[in-house]
């Protein structure tokens, strides 16, 4: 059987089980012993290998391995060197309970890796850096991870905030190039972050943690200055691939997300923890972008499961999240998101592969899933 008639097949197949996913939403949780909406929308996710392309997990267990068989899902598991949360751990134990846990996923997870910013004024820093880099790759990493404390927190010998295109940071990126691996970046944070709006979805997040509330920080540079270190970042770069966290961090307007896709060959996105923010945008906006850019969005949780504690909570909760994610991009319906009411997408079938699946393995290669027929 050739494979365009196999491929054919097979999106019939989606499709069905797409329509179960709908009318299972619609209906809720069944007393009679029908499948609930997270059933099914499991079945129809389950079916386009679906890869988390953004997740902290760190914990190893069973149950956590029997949830990701049950849902197909592939998780791309991201190290972040953070000197400021309380639960995180020096990278190098980060590094082996991540590993721990793709051990543990039975082909389910890769994993992304670091580095260490704070040795930057260190003079063997590129070299002892990109020795690090390589060896992880050498170990199965498939991409790099640079987050928000490159240009939120980091400053130089003479005071200055350290931005991501910084001249100490190039030949790392090139070497990552070289390795034929993806940078997956982190640069700036929601506009609440600087214009506190007490109705911003965010708004709680730096009421806990407000060592990121840059409106608060005397000399702090603008969101308009990080970005713009990144964008020149991916123009002094042009073979690195780089898949910008969250939206890009222009989560507020998918316009701006559009002219930097337009601007930038080598650039994607992901929606980790940035799905809310879609939400509230117009919905025909959303969807047409997210159809003429349907090989630049990769989908993400921003999943975060550390080392010690009872991992059921957190698998309910992933398990929450696919499924109302799903609800949003699949289906027609108008439902509780995350406290509001919400219209689904229902963005076809093709676009909703490459969201789940296609575009990780496009920007990310090395990710060992399942392939879609």
């Amino acid at each position: 059987m050739g494979k365009a008639k196999v491929r054919k097949i097979h999106d019939q197949q989606l499709r069905t089980l797409l329509c179960f996913a709908i009318v299972a939403a619609s209906i809720g949780v069944s007393s009679s012993g029908q499948p609930t909406s997270t059933q099914q929308a499991r079945q129809a996710l389950a079916a386009l290998h679906p890869v988390d392309a953004h997740a902290h997990v760190f914990q190893s267990d069973p149950a956590l391995t029997r949830m990701l068989e049950q849902w197909n899902l592939h998780i791309v598991n991201i190290l972040v060197v953070d000197d400021k949360g309380p639960t995180r751990r020096p990278l190098d134990q980060q590094r082996a309970d991540a590993l721990a846990f793709i051990h543990s996923a039975r082909g389910h997870a890769s994993l992304c890796t670091t580095f260490d910013p704070f040795r930057l004024s260190q003079p063997d820093f590129p070299k002892t850096t990109i020795d690090q880099l390589n060896q992880d790759f050498a170990n199965g990493a498939i991409a790099v991870k640079v987050w928000k404390n490159i240009g939120m927190e980091l400053k130089d010998s003479h005071g200055h905030y350290v931005m991501v295109d910084d001249p100490r940071l190039r030949p790392i990126f090139q070497d990552i190039a070289a390795h034929d691996k993806t940078l997956i970046a982190h640069q700036a944070e929601p506009d609440v972050a600087w214009k506190p709006d007490p109705k911003a979805i965010d708004t709680s997040y730096y009421a806990e943690h407000p060592e990121w509330d840059m409106s608060k920080i005397p000399g702090a540079p603008s969101k308009a200055a990080v970005l713009a270190s990144r964008d020149h970042l991916l123009a002094q770069n042009p073979r690195l691939r780089v898949v910008g966290a969250h939206l890009g961090s222009m989560e507020s307007n998918v316009d701006l997300v559009a002219e930097r896709l337009d601007r930038y060959p080598n650039f994607a996105i992901d929606t980790a923890a940035r799905v809310p923010h879609l939400t509230i945008q117009p919905r025909a906006k959303v969807r047409a972008f997210l159809i003429k850019y349907q090989d630049r969005v990769l989908y993400g949780t921003d999943t975060d499961i550390m080392r010690k504690g009872d991992v059921n909570p957190s698998i309910t909760d992933l398990q929450k999240q696919l499924a109302e994610d799903w609800r949003y991009f699949a289906t027609a319906d108008t439902f509780n998101y995350d406290g509001h009411m919400v219209p689904g997408l229902q963005l076809p079938l093709p676009v909703l592969r490459k969201l789940y699946h296609d575009n990780a393995v496009h920007w990310i290669p090395g990710l060992a899933t399942g392939s879609v027929p």
